[in-house]
């Protein structure tokens, strides 16, 4: 899976591959402990594994300790409800359950063979490379519209993405890599510890965000930084009043943004205070990455990029017809080698999302005359029907966005009689709440009257996961805002 590794190039190095705070380990130790551990479960051969998934370094020698193995992985948010753990345990059904020292399991997960990650091990033969559709992970989706879904993650699903990236990112060996992102997604694991560690790189975990810290490593030697929106919001608010902050990620080589949409206002803020351009890139955990603003692009704020080498995208109409123009609102579908296997134990799950050979996303957007991609909402919940136009969520709330008195915003709609659909704002004000005709005014100037809010509603604050996405689903519904 890693040059370093799996490759069995010689590890003479004593180039520092992960750091967790005051712990860490360089290449020649992970490929001892991660080794260690890949005989050990090589020899009791168990289906699956549960990792117990900590920010921490013990996380990732057990994930990559599997991945040697040849064990699929099952990453487990520490975070997760009774209810949702139960059922990953019941579906994955792990035989063994890896897990950092000292941490307290719940009754789920206790009641399994356990499994201490030891940072210390005995250097020895790794065991032999598997299959490239040998399953290396099963990540669990976040259950919006049913219980949680297993995704199967093939190993070539892993490197083809993250070789994919090093394309678009320029990324090398010299890069090092800060990041604070949970390690039981895509996100934080297989692009934030996986993708350093195949390019033979190194990983600064913070353990929890901070900006300060951040800039700490930017200004030490750290080269790029992955975070989410939540995150990136921070840094805008901040490296405008700080000099020495603005500095320090100016010093960057490549500042990512992902797992949801950074609002245009953000992507300003952070250029006028550091020169940086923020990219940005869109993937799930059935695809992993399919686009993204390459390095030596043009930036376009508010777009996710172009399709990365070896996937094909293409926007599809309700009709199930190939949109070609741009600027037309299609759904996204694509193929590739960074596709999922399966949904675990859901063959129905799986039929349902793929028509020929093509993932159908669920998500909804249009592309622009350079083929830049740019999301406009899920379909189920972001596509707004109103007056006889389709409505993209993401545009109103990125012009909402641009206004003064608006800190957070989320967009959906409502049944209306005359309309089909209305628009309805949902505004987390910076202090005050504005008027809300002032609002409705100001989207209706910048975009098209149609595209306005009909009603404006204002909370202290938008529900979100640990990702930083909104989620909708679970704003009040209108009878509690009455």
């Amino acid at each position: 899976m890693f040059p370093a590794l799996i490759s069995r190039q010689p590890l003479n190095t004593a180039k520092t591959a992960l750091r967790f705070g005051e712990l860490a380990l360089d290449y020649t130790e992970l490929s001892t402990v991660a080794g260690t551990l890949a005989r050990e479960l090589r020899a009791s051969a168990p289906p699956r594994v549960a990792v117990w998934a900590t920010p921490t370094l013990y996380t990732s020698v057990a994930v990559v300790g599997a991945l040697l193995a040849g064990v699929p992985a099952v990453p487990v948010n520490p975070k997760i409800g009774e209810r949702e753990l139960a059922h990953i345990v019941s579906d994955s059904t792990p035989s063994l359950v890896l897990a950092e020292p000292g941490a307290v399991l719940p009754s789920a997960l206790a009641a399994l063979p356990r499994k201490d990650i030891e940072l210390t091990g005995t250097p020895g033969e790794l065991p032999p490379e598997p299959g490239p559709e040998t399953p290396a992970l099963i990540v669990y989706t976040s259950g919006t519209t049913g219980p949680p879904k297993g995704v199967v993650v093939p190993r070539r699903a892993i490197a083809s993405t993250l070789d994919a990236l090093e394309d678009a990112w320029q990324w090398t060996a010299d890069d090092v890599l800060v990041h604070a992102l949970p390690l039981f997604h895509v996100h934080g694991l297989i692009l934030g510890i996986l993708g350093p560690l195949r390019r033979g790189g190194s990983v600064r975990h913070l353990g929890r965000f901070s900006t300060e810290a951040a800039a700490k490593e930017l200004a030490s030697d750290a080269t790029m930084m992955f975070g989410v929106p939540t995150m990136y919001h921070r840094i805008a608010g901040e490296v405008g009043e700080d000099p020495e902050l603005a500095k320090a990620f100016g010093r960057a080589r490549l500042l990512v943004s992902g797992s949801a949409a950074l609002p245009v206002h953000d992507h300003q803020r952070i250029t006028a205070a550091t020169g940086q351009q923020v990219v940005e890139r869109y993937g799930m955990t059935e695809t992993l990455m399919n686009t993204s603003v390459r390095a030596d692009g043009e930036r376009k704020p508010g777009t996710v990029g172009v399709p990365l080498r070896g996937v094909e995208l293409r926007l599809v109409d309700e009709a199930g017809d190939v949109v070609e123009a741009a600027e037309t609102v299609g759904e996204i579908q694509v193929r590739g080698p960074n596709l999922f296997t399966e949904y675990l134990n859901r063959p129905d799950a799986t039929a349902e999302v793929f028509t020929g050979g093509w993932f159908r996303t669920g998500d909804m957007a249009v592309r622009d005359t350079d083929g830049y991609l740019r999301i406009v909402g899920r379909k189920a919940t972001d596509l707004i029907k109103s007056g006889g136009y389709k409505i993209g969520a993401g545009e109103i709330e990125n012009a909402l966005l641009e206004h003064p008195g608006v800190a957070e915003v989320a967009v959906t709609a409502e049944e209306d009689p005359d309309l089909g659909e209305r628009i309805v704002a949902w505004i987390v004000p910076v202090e005050a709440a504005p008027d809300e005709q002032e609002l409705i005014d100001h989207v209706a100037r910048l975009l098209t009257p149609h595209k306005r809010p009909r009603v404006v509603r204002f909370l202290d604050a938008l529900p979100r996961n640990e990702m930083g996405k909104v989620l909708k689903r679970a704003l009040p519904q209108p009878r509690e805002t009455s």
